[in-house]
């Protein structure tokens, strides 16, 4: 096995406007998403590593909440997983998979976790 560096942000609530029947249309949805982010990894990090020698946690955050579009509605939780790992792809190079888990809260009726999980890997150029 290689050496890989995979940040994570786990259990992120998110409202977003998605599905396909009519009691889910129009209004978002609360979805539970966690994103893993696999980067090249640096040969060491020492206590003086920058930054730029690894990846701002926060990015993630990001991909998976206030980059995600406000107005637009989409039909499956698919699509929500999708744009988070193009978003991802898009925003830094050293991007090399990105897995993103969702369960839909709103469907759950005994604290099941109904979702799906989507990898990833960086598309060949």
């Amino acid at each position: 096995m290689t050496d890989s560096l995979i940040l994570e942000v786990a259990d992120l609530e998110v409202d977003v406007l998605t599905g396909i029947y009519s009691e889910e249309t129009g209004k978002p949805q609360p979805l539970r998403i966690t994103v893993q982010a696999r980067y090249d990894i640096a040969d060491s990090y020492d206590p003086d590593t920058p930054l730029e020698a690894s990846k701002n946690y926060m990015d993630l955050k990001s991909a998976a909440s206030d980059g995600l579009p406000k107005n637009v509605h989409f039909k499956l939780i698919e699509a929500v997983a999708d744009h988070i790992c193009k978003t991802l792809f898009v925003q830094d190079a050293r991007v090399q998979a990105v897995t993103v888990k969702i369960v839909k809260l709103a469907i759950a009726e005994a604290n099941e976790k109904i979702g799906i999980t989507m990898h990833r890997e960086r598309p060949a150029l």
